[in-house]
């Protein structure tokens, strides 16, 4: 049997860190009216010589030193991004050419806030396939460029940033590490809750990220639940067994609601949504590196991954490390 094991992490932030306080200097807000709705005290925003690409190439090299595998071993590279540097080409290339690992397959996936797990699943089924033996799957966003700063129900929400893995593809049998099982939605109906209203094809505009938030609260709870409690079926495991769950952070409210439905304890689920706030495709892996270099994460343990985002699209994973 082959699995796609995790074999390093690696995270990137930008250099501005932004409080409450300094956004409700600028935006009609308060540092208590954010922190009791959504738990978000501070997030990093990027500066104008920081880029996705940027951040991504600092995230990815990272992941490759805690994995101690060179660039040049990596055949397969995808970014999760909804803020690309350019409408093309991919920025997974452009992540290619600075860690010089020219000649591998590298491509964008772009699923919003779920999009790690999009980039992260379709990794593992590629090198299950033998397309390649190691692969690089990076979560980056600036998603400062694409809020209205005169909107604060949207922008005291979101932040900038990077995670990558690095996944190896290695013979085991069912009780080793590796990704064991994964699934993924998507409902394009829902398109009007989460948006931008802007692109290349309709307006020629980046423009700007509307949301109904209370319409996506509401979705995002039942979708993650309903999706967590299938990748448990398909593994053969109950909620107690896992050890950590590692969701998209986007609102702490969420985070509560979706343990209490799986009856799952708050002690089990990383939280960095009050320092990073919603980092969109980077949120996932932010805080995955992050209880890795907490020591909370340790190898052995049997982690979730879930996510939800525009479009809608939604899914989860889980792995053992």
């Amino acid at each position: 049997m082959i699995r796609s094991v995790i074999r390093g992490s690696g995270s990137a932030l930008p250099q501005r860190c932004v409080t409450n306080a300094e956004l409700a200097a600028q935006v009609d807000t308060s540092d208590e009216w954010i922190v009791e709705r959504t738990g978000i005290r501070q997030r990093y925003i990027a500066g104008e010589d920081e880029t996705t690409s940027s951040l991504a190439i600092e995230a990815a090299r990272k992941a490759l030193a805690a994995a101690a595998i060179e660039a040049n071993e990596i055949g397969l590279i995808i970014l999760a991004t909804a803020t690309p540097d350019n409408t093309f080409p991919a920025t997974a290339t452009k992540v290619q050419a600075a860690l010089g690992c020219a000649g591998c397959i590298a491509f964008d996936v772009q699923a919003v806030c779920s999009g790690f797990l999009y980039a992260l699943t379709t990794a593992d089924s590629l090198l299950r396939t033998g397309a390649a033996k190691k692969a690089l799957v990076i979560g980056a966003e600036t998603f400062s460029r694409i809020l209205d700063w005169e909107d604060r129900t949207t922008c005291v929400l979101f932040g900038d940033g990077a995670g990558a893995v690095v996944l190896e593809a290695v013979e085991g049998d069912e009780s080793g590490p590796g990704i064991i099982a994964s699934r993924l939605h998507a409902d394009g109906t829902q398109h009007d809750l989460l948006y931008v209203d802007g692109g290349p094809s309709t307006t020629q505009t980046v423009g700007q990220l509307r949301m109904k938030g209370r319409e996506v609260f509401r979705h995002a709870v039942v979708n993650l639940a309903d999706v967590l409690n299938e990748v448990l079926e398909e593994a053969g495991v109950s909620a107690a067994d896992i050890d950590w769950v590692v969701p998209h952070q986007a609102n702490a409210r969420i985070l509560d609601a979706t343990a209490r439905k799986l009856g799952l304890p708050m002690e089990k689920v990383v939280v960095t949504v009050d320092r990073h706030a919603n980092t969109s495709a980077a949120s996932v892996p932010l805080a995955f590196d992050a209880a890795v270099q907490d020591g909370r994460i340790k190898p052995g343990d049997l982690v979730m991954f879930e996510a939800m985002g525009g479009g809608f699209t939604w899914g989860a994973c889980l792995a053992r490390l």
